[in-house]
């Protein structure tokens, strides 16, 4: 039988910590959620390694190294407001939902999003609110957020995105001007017409699609929560 606990263990200390992430709400954040209710059943065996997995829908969840990298950007904090663009699979929703006061999460693909709420009601965390949609807009009417992820890659920091983040709040994000050459980049908002920007590496992450991405036509849903 797999050893779920222990494989998660390893990850935390040996994905996480010994590559240099040390913040410890995001390092027992990830302790606690398990990672294999959100890839696909054939997939759990892998659930702990350090790469990517295909999702339904065509899509990925990012390797636990990326999520615990911009979580830690972001230093989300207990009584936090969090937006999360890309939900995906739901399993960066749940990471953050055990941190943060509360986290609205968007995600284009009305499949994923019903999939996650299933899997974040299964598992009993009850302080987020998704919906599908344009991720590239925000959600202004839930606005300031402490912080703002984008777990796509697009040309550009939407502004509607840096509109809605709170003062000293902060966005990450993945930016590049071709869908396959990117770098995650961190935005925190000095003051109300003032923001700082600093490079965190190169990355690799799916296109991010709306009105201030690499195209339209993002089907829109009605709210779905868990």
């Amino acid at each position: 039988m797999l050893d779920m606990a222990a494989d998660r263990e390893r990850m935390v200390t040996q994905q996480l910590a010994r590559r240099g992430i040390h913040d410890r709400y995001v390092l027992e954040a990830m302790r606690e959620v398990p990672r294999e209710v959100f890839v696909r059943r054939k997939a759990k065996e892998l659930a702990y390694k350090d790469c990517a997995l295909a999702i339904e829908a065509g899509q990925t969840i990012s390797q636990p190294y990326i999520v615990g990298l911009m979580l830690a950007a972001a230093e989300v904090r207990p009584g936090d407001s969090v937006l999360e663009i890309g939900s995906g699979s739901g399993y960066a929703t749940a990471v953050i939902s055990r941190i943060a006061a509360h986290i609205y999460a968007i995600e284009r693909l009305g499949e994923l999003t019903r999939l996650a709420a299933r899997r974040l009601k299964r598992l009993g965390y009850s302080n987020i609110t998704l919906r599908s949609g344009d991720g590239t807009l925000g959600w202004p009417e839930a606005a300031p957020f402490d912080a703002i992820l984008v777990a796509a890659g697009g040309p550009e920091v939407p502004p509607d995105l840096t509109e809605q983040l709170a003062i000293g709040g902060r966005l990450v994000m993945p930016v590049g001007k071709t869908r396959r050459d990117q770098r995650l980049i961190e935005v925190t908002r000095l003051s109300a017409k003032h923001f700082s920007e600093e490079d965190l590496g190169g990355v690799r992450f799916v296109p991010l699609i709306g009105e201030h991405g690499w195209a339209s036509g993002a089907e829109v849903e009605p709210i779905a929560e868990p």
